[in-house]
């Protein structure tokens, strides 16, 4: 199997979409099918059932990502490390997230470090409502972001972990004593909106602007930062889907965290300005 076949199979697997798969690696769908075709006629077994709505992997198809993902990560980190060696990388390289995502990637910066001791690693806070301006400015050279991402001065790289969403209400309102709340429920309250250049469509997979039925999603209160956000919800003038880790982080008597039993996931990848691609 080719390297750039066990890419597309990887990506595939953590994307369960043809169309993402082939977005991501900048390749036709149609080159991403025949990829996964040509190994499961290797391999004499389905990897993937497809419907006409959904993609999962097959049992088989489970086993071999288990398999194959360490391995094509020591690949990628072997040639990372013999290009940074080949440029007698030096400098400093920072690094955006979002809220406390940096203990996500922890080991990942701990790797990063140890291959690269005379490159100094630094991080720098991500507005949620601006997830691109400090890249295009040049404030940092590599961003965590949630998917997608669609800019085409942006490259894209491999996903790196998932956040579930849970829901934010302030203390005294009525979806408080819930146990577990819907996306539905979001058509019956004012949500909180970006006050910022992100692109609809990125804010759209972390906050919707229908429920699953189609009702419209009202946008109320806009903020620029989370902490504006929480404030707004804390009085209870909004309600807003937010990050599992943020909440862990964000714990205040004014604020009640709901799980969501059909919320989106978001995926979070590395993202930098494709005439500056690192590595």
């Amino acid at each position: 199997m080719e390297l750039r076949d066990i890419e597309i199979f990887l990506t595939l697997a953590g994307e369960l979409h043809f169309g993402r798969t082939a977005e991501r690696l900048r390749v036709s769908q149609a080159r991403v099918s025949q990829s996964i075709k040509q190994q499961e006629r290797r391999i004499g077994a389905a990897l993937f059932e497809r419907t006409s709505r959904t993609v999962r992997l097959t049992p088989l198809g489970e086993r071999l990502r288990d398999r194959l993902d360490a391995g094509y990560r020591e690949i990628m980190v072997g040639i990372e490390e013999a290009a940074a060696a080949a440029r007698g990388q030096i400098g400093t390289l920072t690094v955006g997230t979002m809220g406390p995502h940096h203990q996500e990637i922890a080991a990942v910066f701990d790797l990063f470090r140890q291959r690269h001791p005379q490159c100094a690693l630094r991080t720098r806070e991500i507005l949620p409502s601006d997830p691109f301006g400090p890249l295009r400015a040049g404030r940092v050279d590599v961003g965590i972001l949630w998917l997608p991402v669609r800019e085409p001065d942006l490259a894209v790289g491999p996903h790196l972990h998932t956040e579930q969403l849970v829901l934010a209400v302030g203390s005294d309102h009525p979806l408080a004593g819930r146990d577990r709340v819907s996306m539905e429920e979001l058509g019956d309250h004012p949500v909180v909106g970006p006050e910022g250049p992100i692109p609809g469509y990125v804010w759209e997979a972390h906050t919707p602007s229908v429920t699953p039925a189609g009702r419209p999603i009202r946008s109320g209160i806009t903020v620029d930062t989370l902490e504006e956000a929480f404030t707004a919800i804390g009085a209870g003038l909004v309600i807003s889907p937010v990050g599992a880790h943020v909440a862990a982080s964000r714990v205040r008597p004014d604020i009640t965290f709901v799980p969501v039993d059909d919320g989106p996931v978001l995926r979070y990848a590395p993202v930098w300005r494709s005439a500056a691609r690192p590595g």
